[in-house]
């Protein structure tokens, strides 16, 4: 692990023309303003929002933009999973078009992980590409989705089945916001930070396991917490960007994660995301260890970790009845990752020791789902 940084740091993700930083730290809503101002030509933004964050800082960020001189509109949509569809990509889309915003303009996504996949998808078609800024306002997003430039929606299929590569050209990532975070959405997004250690980063999980309740605490390890997870995205996204290769790493749990989701019919009532990932990443140390490829030591060590912070580690933990296993290996028969039609799981040797495992037998993925499954 690093020193514990200043309160304001960045990270740059080096594309080459499509490179862009992220500024980790606090006030970053009230200085938004500036920092696009610096940075895009355009002079107008459309800001699409959602009903749960758009009461909290929607103003704060217009007042922002019109102290730097830049004119904006603004969309609310409904909060949760179920946004991302064709229905609320057309008004976005429509929004961006009726406020005249053109290339050079700044599309800004103000919200989580939803709202930022959503305007991004948005903003990369609407005349072929506008300038894109995510300002992510939960752990999840700040860590993981607002990084990389994956957008997409959710159809009938599967989850961001539709969808496009589009990078941001700018980050900003307020820690102050986390603090307006429900419990359960902070416990989801620290998920998809832990994930970060389970990858490669074995000195950092360790470095969570000693250190989660002062992150939960908002205390200093929480901006260390977030650069660190940034910087490693930043690091495989910049290595692969369209996810031919080592990208899809980031991926571990999510290939369980999304069955479970599509099982819930993306009910957040239910399961949220990060939720979701937890479980798939307990899912794939126990399926790593059924395969003989790592010690059942790390899964329960994994389960451990995430079970003491407060997250769902068994497909038992989530309320109300899931389909058959049948169902679910649908879902995973659709997830992106598959290629040939052969499954392909993110597994493990360890922690810290994950890799991309190509032609996985379904017949082992179905037997291991059917001794997992609450019915059994």
């Amino acid at each position: 692990m690093t020193d514990i940084l200043s309160p304001s740091r960045s990270v740059h993700v080096p594309l080459g023309e499509r490179s862009y930083d992220i500024l980790i730290g606090t006030g970053l809503i009230a200085r938004a303003g500036a920092e696009i101002a610096a940075r895009l030509k355009g002079r107008k933004a459309a800001i699409i929002t959602d009903a749960n964050v758009g009461p909290l800082y929607l103003d704060a960020l217009t007042a922002s933009l019109a102290e730097a001189g830049i004119d904006s509109v603004s969309l609310t949509l409904p909060a949760g999973e179920k946004t991302k569809s064709f229905e609320h990509l057309i008004t976005a889309c429509d929004t961006l078009l009726d406020g005249r915003i053109e290339r050079n303009d700044a599309v800004i996504a103000l919200g989580g992980g939803v709202i930022g996949d959503l305007t991004g998808f948005a903003a990369g078609i609407v005349r072929r590409g506008v300038r894109f800024v995510q300002i992510p306002t939960s752990l999840l997003a700040q860590v993981d989705s607002s990084v990389g430039g994956k957008t997409g929606i959710n159809t009938r299929h599967g989850k961001n089945l539709v969808g496009v590569f589009y990078q941001p050209d700018l980050v900003l990532a307020d820690t102050d916001v986390l603090k307006t975070l429900s419990p359960r959405e902070f416990r989801a997004g620290y998920a998809e930070v832990a994930k970060y250690g389970l990858i490669d980063k074995p000195d950092f999980f360790a470095w969570l396991e000693a250190n989660w309740r002062d992150v939960f605490a908002h205390g200093s390890g929480l901006a260390e917490a977030i650069a660190v997870s940034c910087q490693a995205k930043s690091d495989v996204v910049a290595a692969d960007e369209r996810e031919n290769g080592q990208r899809a790493l980031l991926n571990l749990g999510h290939t369980f994660g999304h069955a479970l989701e599509a099982g819930t019919q993306y009910d957040s009532a239910r399961l949220v995301h990060g939720e979701a990932v937890s479980i798939g990443m307990v899912l794939a140390h126990q399926f790593s260890a059924r395969l003989n490829l790592a010690s059942p030591d790390d899964a329960a060590r994994v389960s451990a970790h995430l079970q003491v912070v407060g997250l769902p580690v068994s497909m038992r933990d989530i309320p109300g009845l899931l389909p058959p296993v049948e169902m679910l290996m649908d879902a995973i028969a659709q997830d992106k990752k598959v290629k040939g039609g052969k499954l392909t799981f993110i597994l493990t040797h360890g922690i810290g020791q994950s890799f991309v495992a190509d032609d996985v037998p379904a017949s082992e993925v179905f037997g291991f789902l059917t001794e997992k499954h609450p019915s059994a």
